[in-house]
């Protein structure tokens, strides 16, 4: 008897930790596997060979190196062996299409973003309809990059008085904009007033420095970014000079015989002191204000993802914008050192860099622009790493959304770009995309290939 009941308990042992395996092991219908992908690590550049990455319900649920003996259990593999994974990356200066701009135009946009690995975009000039497109990319009825939008414009026509600024910024933060666009020509008492009902609401503000701001009183009302690294140059110039602020040309240019490049490190302490992050936009100033040849740059393969009107606009404005500049060669070289020599310096000693490359804008086609944007970085003297966390943690940062997106660990969305390359070795292999994944959904080379085909094919219809 005591022998039955001995086998009994051992029969039931067996079968229970049967079961529990079992259970251990049911996989969920919808999991996917990326399988032996050697992860970059955007805190510290080391790569971590061999992981597999398990993803359900577009979050990361687990990351090991084990050894996985049956994939038939996952709905989807994706085999990474000998293949890069880097975290979705953000452009933190775009631009996306307001009506009446087409709905098929529209998501042909933000598929350039995903195409290229941007999985997240900062959208610097809001309009209502974005304010919808935002929820409709988070609810994936759009497929498209996560979204932040600004404000409408406030500038010098918009906002003229102190009543309109306190009206303004009330409204954009009840309607839920992310954050409030600033663009030249507002009055420094106005701007005052923004940032005071702006603080009072609680909602940051970003974007140019007006000139009657000027770059020392905007780093200490504290931009949450100043883009462009507008105003520094100005801030370089002495006041013995005496000139007359308003005749600074595109982005201080005028002004660069003039600079005293002795005061970059006064600005960059400035702009740490107060937290301020620096979006360079350095591929604008290589591509649309410089001597680069136009017809060079509409030669380049990623133009045919833009309607030929705007091609042509582009065309027509980079040769108006030059002409009517007094543009001359040498002046930009030192123009573009200085430029060099601010980003340079605030990543080093100031708050940081985000990557951003004002996109669409002139001959910067979204998505592929960053590729010039990070080619921008590194001639200033930014290290690779330094360049992928301005697109990865660093924004992830400036959102407080470290544990949302940013890197690739356990627990967060599965933004994620696949590259066939080690991105730290060169920059261009960040070109070399093998696949991307925004918050699960998996874009392979051949369904990015394919559907850039679709949006090349619509663009050359307008």
């Amino acid at each position: 008897m005591f022998k039955k009941i001995t086998l009994f308990l051992v029969v039931c042992t067996l079968v229970s930790s049967c079961q529990e395996k079992q259970k251990t092991e049911e996989i969920s219908p919808t999991l996917i596997l990326i399988s032996k992908a050697n992860i970059v690590d955007v805190q510290t550049g080391e790569i971590k060979t061999g992981q597999n990455i398990f993803i359900d319900s577009g979050r990361i649920k687990q990351i090991n190196a084990t050894a996985i003996e049956d994939i038939s259990k996952y709905k989807t593999v994706i085999n990474a062996e000998g293949k890069y994974i880097i975290p979705g990356m953000t452009e933190m200066h775009a631009h996306i299409p307001q009506p009446p701009t087409s709905k098929e135009r529209l998501e042909d946009v933000l598929f350039l973003y995903l195409a290229n690995g941007v999985t997240t975009i900062r959208g610097m000039l809001g309009h209502p309809d974005h304010l919808v497109l935002r929820g409709q990319v988070q609810r994936g009825e759009v497929l498209g990059p996560r979204i932040f939008t600004s404000s409408p414009s406030l500038n010098g026509n918009s906002v003229k008085t102190v009543e309109e600024a306190t009206e303004k910024v009330t409204a954009y933060k009840k309607e839920g904009y992310d954050f409030l666009k600033i663009h030249p020509g507002i009055q420094r008492n106005v701007f005052d007033q923004v940032v005071k009902t702006a603080n009072e609401v609680g909602i940051p503000f970003a974007g140019h420095v007006p000139v009657d701001v000027g770059i020392r009183h905007a780093l200490k009302s504290k931009y949450a970014t100043i883009d462009h690294v507008d105003g520094f140059l100005e801030g370089l110039v002495p006041e013995s000079e005496n000139v007359d602020p308003t005749a600074n040309g595109f982005f201080g240019y005028n002004f660069t015989p003039l600079a005293d490049t002795s005061k970059i490190d006064e600005l960059v302490q400035l702009s740490k002191d107060n937290k301020v992050w620096i979006v360079p936009t350095q591929s604008l100033f290589e591509r649309w204000f410089s001597p680069v040849n136009v017809d060079s740059l509409l030669a380049e393969p990623e133009m045919k993802y833009m309607p030929k009107s705007t091609l042509e606009n582009w065309r027509r404005v980079k040769i108006q914008s030059l002409e009517s500049s007094d543009f001359n060669t040498a002046q930009w070289e030192q123009f573009d050192a200085i430029r060099k020599n601010l980003i340079k310096k605030l990543q080093d000693n100031g708050h940081g860099v985000l990557l951003g490359s004002d996109a669409p804008q002139l001959f910067n086609v979204p998505g592929f622009s960053i590729q010039h944007e990070m080619q921008g970085m590194a001639a200033a003297g930014m290290k690779p790493l330094e360049i992928l966390q301005s697109a990865t943690i660093n924004p992830a940062t400036f959102f407080d959304m470290e544990s949302t997106f940013g890197e690739i660990k356990e627990g967060i969305d599965a933004d994620l770009v696949l590259l066939s390359k080690n991105p730290m070795d060169d920059l261009k292999n960040y070109t070399d995309v093998s696949g991307v994944m925004v918050r699960g959904t998996w874009l392979s080379n051949i369904d990015i290939e394919e559907r850039l085909k679709e949006i090349a094919e619509n663009a050359a219809k307008n």
